[in-house]
């Protein structure tokens, strides 16, 4: 018997595609501000800050109720930490490397969601994930496909594999975090623990070298980044209604695709032949991991009951 498509299926597929249109233009001007002289470790530190706003506005909607339970704190926490470092690296990577390529090895992250959903949380993929899989790790090794052409050794992909790992395992705590408290709650932490590492991002700032305070400096890094901070307020809520078996390669590959080609045709630049290849298979691997579940708009209730 079919149904009619329910409220919370919708609702998942609006925060998620408002993620992935939201982080592919942040994604794609990131860059920017450490252009134009202003250290990528204080636009981390700019970065902490954009996340205050939604998270005490979203905060004041739920009437204050913080879930403050040993579990809680703990996914909190593990969501925070997680999505915090892989900025901080991000944000140093994207001045060592094109965003263009970046961003396409950050969305193959699905991959590491995808492999500890099905191994801990019961969530299951078919051939056509299964081949996505496969397209996805194909593609890694052709972004470093450089000779001779690679100033800084390739060591912006270290850094991007980095970052994939741990949005990767981000996506996963952030939907078991979804089963044992509010998204509310989740998005606050992620925000406590995105200011608790400004320190070790102002520590890191070399002061020697001037800092540009102007407009385009951590004003134009504001504007950026607070696209960031709403993209990633609004994915909490699609991990809570969607599955993260698909909600995972929709928003951590489609965004980091997106930028990718807003790069390329903001930039006027075409990569090789061989990084071609690989931006077209991590593109296919997202597409196939996306489309391949047929259960994504399980209510949050039904797969906490099949959990637990």
């Amino acid at each position: 018997m079919s149904a009619s498509p329910s409220p919370t299926g919708r609702i998942w597929l609006a925060n998620a595609l408002t993620t992935v249109v939201l982080w592919g233009i942040w994604g794609a001007y990131s860059g920017l501000s450490p252009q134009r002289g202003f250290p990528e470790t204080l636009v981390y530190c700019v970065w902490a800050l954009t996340m205050i706003p939604p998270a005490l506005i979203v905060l004041a909607q739920a009437r204050w109720k913080l879930d403050r339970s040993p579990r809680a704190l703990a996914h909190g926490l593990a969501v925070g930490l997680l999505g915090a470092g892989g900025q901080m690296i991000l944000f140093h990577a994207v001045t060592r490397g094109p965003a263009y390529l970046i961003f396409p090895v950050i969305s193959l992250s699905p991959v590491v969601t995808i492999a500890l959903s099905y191994l801990l949380m019961g969530e299951r993929t078919g051939r056509l994930g299964a081949f996505g899989i496969l397209l996805a790790l194909m593609a890694l090794p052709t972004f470093d496909f450089a000779p001779g052409g690679d100033v800084h050794g390739g060591s912006w992909l270290w850094m991007a594999l980095i970052v994939m790992a741990c949005w990767g395992l981000q996506a996963y705590f952030m939907k078991s975090a979804n089963l044992v408290m509010s998204g509310e709650s989740i998005f606050f932490y992620m925000m406590l623990t995105g200011l608790a590492l400004i320190p070790v991002a102002w520590a890191m700032t070399d002061f020697s070298h001037p800092i540009n305070r102007g407009a385009d400096g951590p004003w134009l890094a504001a504007a950026i980044q607070v696209l960031n901070a709403i993209g990633a307020l609004t994915l909490v809520f699609a991990f809570r209604y969607g599955k993260a078996i698909i909600v995972a390669p929709l928003t951590n590959a489609g965004a980091p695709l997106a930028t990718a080609i807003i790069s390329l045709v903001t930039l006027g630049v075409m990569p090789g032949s061989i990084k071609l290849v690989g931006i077209g298979l991590a593109l296919a691997a997202s597409l196939m991991l996306a489309i391949e579940p047929d259960t994504a708009n399980l209510p949050i209730e039904a797969e906490a009951e099949s959990i637990c």
